[in-house]
C-alpha cells in the first residue's frame, strides 16, 4: 500500500512549527483580532444517520435541535460511495476522491487496520492548516495515528490500544492507546486527562452470540449503558474543546448510533435476522441514540453565534437486512454478533447519508430532493467557505445552491439532472 509522498509528509511535519490554537488550559474563547474576519465552521458527524428513523422522530418533536437546524438551514440526503463504511467514507469526506485513490478502502486494507499512514491524498485538515486556518478535530474515524495540524487532533474509530490491538470497533481509554499517538500535540494528553478524564475513544464492540445466549437482557442493557457512558464522555470532551480550544474549523464525530443500529434496529419479525430475545429487550434502543445525539447537538448550538456555519453530515444510512445474500453477521462488527441491519450494500444509493447546513449566507428552510449532494462535495464546500481553491483531482463540487442568492435556474437544472439519472 502506497504511503503519502515524501513532499507531503514534510509538509505535514512542518505544521508542527505552526502556532497551536489554544494549547493552554487558560485559553478563552476570544480569538486574536487578526483572525476576526476568518470564517468559523463546525462540522458534526453522526455515523449511520438513517432518514427512516430521523423523520418520525422529527415529526414527534423528539429532536428539537435538529429541527431548529432544518428550519433555519438546508437539508438533504447525501449520496455515498458503494459498499460504504465509516473509514472509507470519512476519508472520502476529507479528500474528495474515491477510496481506490485515497487508499482507505475499509476497516482493513491488505489485512492491516486502516490508518492515516495509508492516505495517498492530502486530507482537508492538512490543506486548511497550510492555509493558516486553525483546525480542531475529535473522534473522527480513521484519523489514527494523528497528524500534525495547525491546532489539535484527537483520533476516533480505529484507534489501537490495550486489549484492542487491531483497533477495529473497540474502545481503548486515552491512557490505553498503543501503536501511535491519539492526540496532537502530545502535550495535550495530560490536560485532557486532568480536565475531561480518561475517556473512551470509541464505542466498544458489540457482544458475540455466545455472550448473548441465555443472558440477552442483561448483556443488552449493560452494553447500552456503556454506550451512554461513551456519549457522555464525548459530550464533555466536545464541550471542553469548544470552550477552551476554539478553532476556525472544528470537526467532531459520534459513532455509537451506527453500532446500535446494526444489531438493535427496531425491525419486525418478517425481516431477516430477527431475534425476539434480543430485539424485545429495548425496542427504543436505536431511536434513543438519535434523541441523545440531539441533546449533544443542543450543546454544540450553544457554542455558535450568527457568524458560525454548522454542517451536520452522515457517511451513510442503515437498513434492515432484506436480501437473500445478506450475511447475518459482519466480521468487522464483532465477529459473531447477530447483525440485523447493515449499510455496506453494493449499491450505496440504498443507504444515503444525510446533510444539514445552517449559518450566515445559507438558505433557510430549504429541502433538496433526490441525491444531488455527494460525500465528495463536503471538502470542496468547506474549502470554498475559506476562499481556498479545491485541490487538483478532487471529484466533488462546491454546493453553491445551499447559499442564499443562488440562481433558482441552477437549482432546477441540477434537480432535473438528478431526476434523469434516476429514470
Amino acid at each position: 500500500m502506497k504511503r503519502l509522498g515524501p513532499s507531503l509528509l514534510l509538509s505535514l511535519l512542518a505544521l508542527c512549527a505552526l502556532p497551536i490554537a489554544a494549547q493552554t488550559s487558560d485559553h478563552t474563547p476570544s480569538a486574536p483580532a487578526a483572525k476576526a474576519s476568518r470564517p468559523r465552521v463546525i462540522v458534526i458527524g453522526m455515523n449511520g444517520a438513517e432518514w427512516d428513523i430521523l423523520r418520525p422522530l422529527l415529526v414527534r418533536g423528539d429532536m428539537p435541535n435538529l429541527k431548529k437546524v432544518i428550519d433555519n438551514g438546508v437539508s438533504a440526503k447525501l449520496k455515498t460511495v458503494d459498499s460504504p463504511n465509516c473509514p472509507k467514507v470519512y476519508s472520502t469526506f476529507a479528500t474528495s476522491v474515491p477510496p481506490s485513490e485515497h487508499g482507505i478502502t475499509g476497516f482493513l486494507v491488505g489485512g492491516i487496520p486502516a490508518n492515516t499512514n495509508m492516505l495517498k491524498k492530502e486530507p482537508l485538515w492538512s490543506i486548511l492548516s497550510k492555509n493558516g486556518v486553525t483546525v480542531g478535530m475529535a473522534n473522527v474515524p480513521a484519523t489514527f495515528p494523528v497528524m500534525p495540524v495547525n491546532g489539535y487532533m484527537i483520533s476516533g474509530m480505529l484507534t489501537r490500544g490495550k486489549d484492542c490491538e487491531d483497533g477495529v470497533l473497540c474502545a481503548p481509554k486515552l491512557s490505553e492507546v498503543q501503536g501511535g499517538d491519539a492526540v496532537y500535540p502530545k502535550a495535550m494528553v495530560a490536560e485532557l486527562e486532568s480536565n475531561v478524564g480518561d475517556f473512551l475513544i470509541d464505542c466498544s464492540r458489540m457482544p458475540s452470540s455466545a455472550q448473548l445466549n441465555g443472558n440477552e437482557e442483561k448483556v443488552v442493557k449493560d452494553w447500552l449503558a456503556g454506550v451512554d457512558q461513551v456519549r457522555a464522555q464525548q459530550a464533555r470532551l466536545f464541550d471542553y474543546l469548544l470552550t477552551r480550544h476554539p478553532t476556525d474549523f472544528t470537526m467532531m464525530v459520534q459513532s455509537c448510533e451506527d453500532r446500535v443500529g446494526h444489531w438493535l434496529y427496531p425491525i419486525q419479525p418478517f425481516h431477516a435476522g430477527y431475534n425476539p430475545k434480543v430485539a424485545s429487550v429495548d425496542v427504543n434502543a436505536f431511536p434513543n441514540q438519535y434523541r441523545a445525539f440531539d441533546k449533544v447537538l443542543g450543546m454544540v448550538l450553544r457554542h455558535m453565534d450568527e457568524s458560525t456555519t454548522l454542517l451536520l453530515i452522515s457517511d451513510h444510512g442503515i437498513k434492515p437486512l432484506r436480501y437473500s445474500e445478506d450475511p447475518h453477521m459482519h466480521m468487522d462488527h464483532g465477529g459473531t454478533t447477530p447483525v440485523i441491519a447493515k449499510h455496506d450494500y453494493d449499491d450505496g444509493d440504498e443507504v444515503p447519508g444525510s446533510f444539514f447546513a445552517m449559518g450566515p449566507g445559507i438558505r433557510k428552510g430549504r429541502q433538496f430532493f433526490g441525491l444531488p449532494f455527494t460525500v465528495y462535495d463536503i471538502a470542496p464546500t468547506i474549502l470554498h467557505l475559506y476562499g481556498i481553491q479545491p485541490a487538483p483531482g478532487m471529484r466533488g463540487r462546491v454546493l453553491n445552491e445551499i447559499f442564499a442568492g443562488s440562481p433558482d435556474t441552477q437549482i432546477k437544472a441540477q434537480s432535473q439532472q438528478t431526476e434523469m439519472r434516476h429514470h
